[in-house]
């Protein structure tokens, strides 16, 4: 039996995407979405799961016949989804009334349950939000009930607002396969059986590294998945370290051959690290206008010639205040304190 899990596509999100891409990057995400369907028909796979929020927020009805509409094209494959905390089921949600196409399996129940195929000796167990936070261990004690010879559950969740997750329990609740949602990043509880696919495409600056798809086959002698990456563009976040010599033009030129080298289709969050010349400040709106940028962090400080301020001021507040201290380490907190307490006292950055 072969499948695709996805999870957390976030169809109607408006990610902050810097300047060149902001416009369209909403339509990016459904772009990505509908790539994975055309391989789903490519491939002639069994299952496409999808372990939640396939919304950003309570589908529009308009939403809903566009997604089934690609659903409805899929010749031989089944959709099995449920609803996370973003696409929550509310009272008033679509999500009640829609008739989907009779390829598609939603899991809308409060409570566990499951749709069993047996063409393909699987069953598949799973449960909708049907409000924004779920703080109860659902799963913990979720069992696969042997209904068929493959067995997998679609779970979404996995932090103390959100379903909070035993590793040790769903390891042992007998599912083959547990597909997981909610937590962006790629990464396995266990290798091959219990697995987040992270987000399909990133749709936070924090959403940071590669994101895509699981592409996975269950036989009699177990699971094998394949993590595919798919996504336009990534969320990169680079520290630039500076020195004293540095300008806000120096560094504008460092930028640009920065995000040329790492790639210049993707989004960048620049952090500016280390010291600079006491008489230098960095214009970070300009730096942003560099390239394809959402925001520029300058965490530097000034290069004061401490030895000096002491020694001329010695006997006002700010030699008093240099000399508490006398002897600690660089890049501890204190050596971090006693710079912004310098810049206090001096008035600021010059």
């Amino acid at each position: 039996m072969r499948f695709i899990h996805i999870a957390d596509v976030h169809l109607g999100a408006q990610p902050d995407a810097g300047p060149l891409y902001s416009k369209g990057r909403a339509q990016e995400i459904w772009d990505t979405f509908e790539s994975v369907i055309r391989v789903c028909e490519a491939e002639r796979t069994d299952l496409l799961l999808i372990a939640g929020d396939l919304f950003h927020r309570q589908p529009l009805v308009r939403e809903l016949k566009e997604v089934d509409y690609l659903f409805s094209e899929l010749s031989h494959t089944k959709v099995v989804l449920i609803a996370g905390n973003h696409d929550h089921i509310r009272k008033d949600s679509h999500y009640k009334t829609f008739q989907w196409s009779e390829n598609v399996y939603p899991l809308f129940g409060e409570t566990p349950e499951y749709i069993d195929f047996p063409e393909i000796d699987t069953a598949v167990y799973g449960l909708s939000y049907h409000k924004k936070e779920i703080r109860e261990p659902l799963y913990d004690n979720l069992r696969a009930a042997g209904v068929m010879p493959f067995e997998i559950l679609l779970a979404h969740g996995g932090d103390d607002s959100h379903i909070p997750i035993d590793k040790r329990a769903l390891s042992a609740s007998g599912f083959d396969y547990i597909a997981m949602g909610h937590i962006h990043k790629p990464q396995a509880l266990e290798k091959n059986h219990i697995v987040y696919a992270g987000a399909l495409e990133p749709v936070d600056k924090n959403d940071v590294g590669a994101h895509g798809y699981i592409k996975g086959e269950i036989t009699e002698s177990g699971v094998r998945t394949e993590w595919i990456p798919c996504a336009k563009r990534e969320y990169i976040h680079l520290e630039l370290p500076v020195e004293t010599g540095d300008t806000t033009g120096s560094l504008r030129d460092e930028i640009v051959r920065l995000t040329e080298e790492y790639g210049s289709g993707n989004i960048y969050k620049i952090i500016l690290t280390g010291s600079r010349n006491e008489d230098v400040l960095f214009d970070t709106k300009r730096l942003e206008d560099a390239g394809n940028i959402t925001e520029v962090v300058d965490e530097t400080f000034p290069a004061y010639d401490i030895p000096r301020l002491y020694e001329e001021n010695r006997n006002n507040i700010l030699g008093r205040y240099i000399g508490h201290f006398a002897g600690c380490e660089e890049g501890s907190v204190e050596h971090e304190a006693l710079y912004e307490g310098i810049e206090a006292l001096l008035g600021g950055r010059t």
